[in-house]
């Protein structure tokens, strides 16, 4: 029994080594395989000044609404069969999808329809998923309206799985947009200060700020974009505060349009904004700081601790048991 004991002790002791080495070895290796992606989303982003030039261009000329042009590729044919087809649009697509996937850096139509596409075919996939899992491979001992419905649970899962992922992004991406405001800030009250337009003042914070976030930089070279090829400036801050959702560049918006409305300095504006945002960055860093001791104090407990007392405890019980 002390040997069975032993070795089941020896593997549990391998496993939890194997679990902490790989660890070691996933966090130490993971920062080389992430992509820069700020060069080709800002090729992206000057392809689509491009497209707005060529399709304000053929609005003047012919007066008529054209197809709105995206930072993506059309979507696949199939999918494409597939969801006209069963009139998805009309069914699950919404004013509020398509404003998330714009804010999680997704527009045109290709989003929409792989986004409208994966919410029926996931929820099928996980139900037979589950149904084949539970009956075929565990062959598990449960009535049959209990198993259907484990699997429309997991078919719920997975039509709220895009969803989910879109709003994962958004968030995301609003993190990095709001840590690199206030410096965004900065740089653009320097350049209308010093003489440059407000087109101009987007363009240069854009090339500037595109190393700390690619999402903001992003954002200002199309709000750049429509700003230059719009009927009305409003429009563009408008859309920009939509992409973004804000409300550090809400703020902003609204002194941008007023300035623009009624002829007003934005100098000063700006430089107010531009404290109340660097202050609210440093608020945020402190209420986090203040809240960490508290979600120091679990893991501590769970891991630190434990360890500790082995190391203190251990040489003694040693110790003790070689003398009795």
């Amino acid at each position: 029994m002390d040997l069975a004991y032993l070795g089941e002790n020896n593997l549990f002791v391998v496993i939890l080594t194997l679990v902490a080495v790989s660890g070691t070895i996933y966090a130490l290796m993971s920062p080389f395989f992430e992509r820069d992606e700020l060069k080709s989303r800002m090729k992206s982003a000057a392809l689509e000044r491009d497209k707005i030039r060529t399709r304000e261009r053929s609005r003047l000329t012919s007066d008529k609404e054209t197809q709105r042009v995206s930072l993506r590729s059309n979507p696949k044919e199939s999918v494409r069969e597939f969801v006209d087809k069963y009139d998805l649009k009309k069914l699950l697509s919404s004013d509020g999808v398509v404003k998330k996937l714009k804010m999680a850096g997704h527009r045109g139509a290709s989003p929409l329809y792989t986004y409208l596409f994966l919410q029926i075919i996931l929820p099928v996939a996980f139900f037979s998923a589950a149904f084949f899992y539970l009956f075929v491979i565990i062959k598990v001992d449960m009535p049959f309206v209990g198993v259907l419905a484990c699997c429309l649970v997991f078919a719920a899962i997975g039509f709220y799985a895009p969803s989910i992922f879109v709003q994962n992004q958004i968030t995301k991406r609003q993190e990095t947009i709001r840590r690199a405001w206030p410096d965004a800030m900065d740089l653009m009250l320097i350049c209308v200060e010093s003489g440059i337009s407000i087109e101009a003042a987007f363009k240069k914070v854009a090339e500037e700020i595109g190393a700390q976030s690619a999402a903001l930089a992003e954002e200002l070279v199309l709000a750049n974009a429509e700003l230059s090829y719009l009927d009305e400036r409003r429009i563009a801050y408008h859309n920009l505060a939509e992409r973004t959702g804000l409300d550090g560049v809400k703020n902003v918006v609204v002194a941008l349009s007023q300035a623009e409305k009624y002829g007003t300095p934005i100098g000063s504006a700006l430089r107010v904004l531009s404290d109340e945002s660097r202050r609210e960055r440093m608020q945020e860093a402190e209420r986090k700081a203040a809240a960490l001791p508290p979600k120091l104090t679990v893991p501590m407990m769970l891991f630190f601790l434990p360890v500790l007392f082995i190391v203190i405890i251990g040489p003694a019980v040693i110790q003790v048991t070689r003398t009795f």
